[in-house]
């Protein structure tokens, strides 16, 4: 079978040079960039605390680390989504419809006050792909962008993000490692035993190829089990080498496969100095303030269809509080839609009554994005969107640094990891909304509220799309 190694769309080539902290200096060279981008609009860079890299490209535009109009998240994977409904059209009228697209989805990416006109002209294009699609993303960091690119397409798709939950009662179909990551089990269950069975070609969405060793070890267990002729990776970045980029070739010819690759900017990257070990501890704070926050919990429940299993955390700790099904975490279809777009505009109306200023903060957790993504877009303006995360990023309050302050506390969802939120600074907003897919218990849930009582929120909404379980104190407005 012909290997088909999508070739860049432009080789305008520019470089930028980033002096990071103390003598870490990453030189990117854009080698190409079809929609003539600034990497400015697309990433900012920081300082990571990982022994495997020590810098992060830090995404302006996902909706992880940084605080960003929902539409422009949810535009960054329709974006991806107009590049490969592009590269199946058949005719003039779709090229043309997909480049029209295309043109307003990158105006709404750099203009973010036009991001919610374009995304719904997007949606509205009802757009297909001329045979089914299963989409994939990987967790934690892209499963709201897998699910926002999947969702632009209106039928025949499928959609499930990998995890690092682990569910007993379940099998994983798919098992693989993240080499570079400081997590690096992923999990693919789902609810159809067959969701794997089909010929369709596979879309693996992240939101960075650095290497392209993950999305290679999962080809090669998915080839193994459930082998088909086809798999698309779509990215925002893509910065693989000429060395990884032959091994996407050798790949792709051992298994008899065809790998295309789809991304915004492509370029290479080059790294001066050393590991920033040695980084003041006092850095990775932020100021506090003692305001005290109104606290006020909201269950959505009887919104959503729920899946009813439970996990089991590092330390043996189960929690049996349901899941939300519609997550991707069990596989959605284009049918689901429908339901979960009415289940989240209710959603947004009813919290849109509890906002308590002109400056909003919603906060996804963890590999819980994408809902809540969707519902901080329902909620007006002023809003601004990201998500807890697992990523252990240097703050550093200088300029052109992106992580300006961060508040690390243990994951509610297993005590053993640590998670953070970054650049929320003191009394930066009004009121917060903090999105939880699942009830936990009082005392795993308390670090993560004094973290965020710790910025100055005026008031904090703890929004549980799943139902109360025993033992859990309701705290009305």
């Amino acid at each position: 079978m012909k290997n088909n190694i999508l070739s860049p769309y432009s080789q305008a080539r520019s470089k930028h040079t980033y002096n990071i902290v103390d003598d870490l200096k990453v030189t990117v060279t854009v080698t190409a960039n079809p929609f003539g981008l600034s990497p400015d609009t697309l990433f900012a860079m920081a300082a990571r605390m990982n022994k495997k890299r020590a810098f992060l490209f830090v995404s302006k535009v996902l909706g992880k680390h940084l605080p960003v109009n929902p539409y422009t998240s949810l535009l960054s994977g329709a974006a991806l989504s107009l590049l490969l409904y592009k590269r199946y059209a058949a005719d003039e009228q779709q090229h043309f419809l997909a480049n029209e697209l295309l043109d307003a989805a990158i105006e709404g990416l750099t203009r973010p006050k036009r991001s919610e006109q374009v995304y719904h002209q997007v949606i509205d294009a009802k757009l297909k792909l001329p045979e089914q699609a299963l989409f994939i993303g990987f967790a934690e960091t892209a499963t709201a962008l897998g699910h926002s690119m999947f969702r632009v397409f209106g039928a025949d798709c499928t959609y499930l993000h990998t995890t690092r939950e682990q569910i007993p009662a379940m099998e994983s179909l798919i098992s693989f490692e993240e080499e570079h990551s400081h997590a690096v089990a992923h999990r693919c269950y789902a609810l159809d035993a067959a969701f794997f069975n089909g010929n369709e070609p596979i879309v693996l969405v992240d939101d960075e190829l650095t290497t392209g060793k993950t999305a290679l070890n999962i080809i090669r267990d998915i080839q193994r089990q459930f082998p088909r002729q086809q798999y698309i990776v779509a990215s925002l970045l893509d910065w693989r080498t000429e060395a990884d980029e032959q091994r996407f070739a050798e790949a792709a010819q051992e298994l008899g496969v065809s790998i295309e690759v789809l991304s915004l900017m492509k370029g290479a990257i080059e790294t001066e100095g050393s590991s920033p070990e040695q980084v003041a501890a006092g850095a990775q704070t932020q100021a506090e303030t003692t305001a005290s926050s109104r606290l006020n919990k909201v269950y959505l429940d009887e919104l959503f269809e729920l899946a009813s299993y439970s996990s089991v955390d590092s330390a043996g700790a189960v929690n049996a509080s349901p899941y939300v099904a519609g997550t991707g975490r069990f596989g959605v279809h284009s049918s689901d839609n429908g339901t979960l777009d009415a289940s989240v505009a209710e959603a947004g109306a009813k919290l849109r009554s509890f906002r308590a200023g002109e400056r909003t903060l919603c906060l996804g957790t963890g590999e819980f994005m994408y809902i809540p993504m969707r519902i901080a877009a329902e909620l007006g303006q002023g809003v601004f969107y990201h998500s807890t995360t697992r990523s252990p990023v240097h703050p550093i309050d200088k300029p052109d640094y992106a992580i300006k302050s961060g508040q690390a506390f243990p994951s509610p969802e297993d005590e053993q990891v640590r998670n953070f939120f970054y650049n929320v600074g003191a009394l930066q907003y009004d009121d917060c909304f903090i999105f939880t897919e699942r009830d936990w218990p009082e005392d795993r849930l308390a670090p993560l509220l004094s973290a965020l009582q710790a910025c100055g929120f005026g008031q904090i909404n703890v929004i549980i799309c799943g139902p109360q379980t025993d033992g859990q104190k309701e705290e009305k407005a």
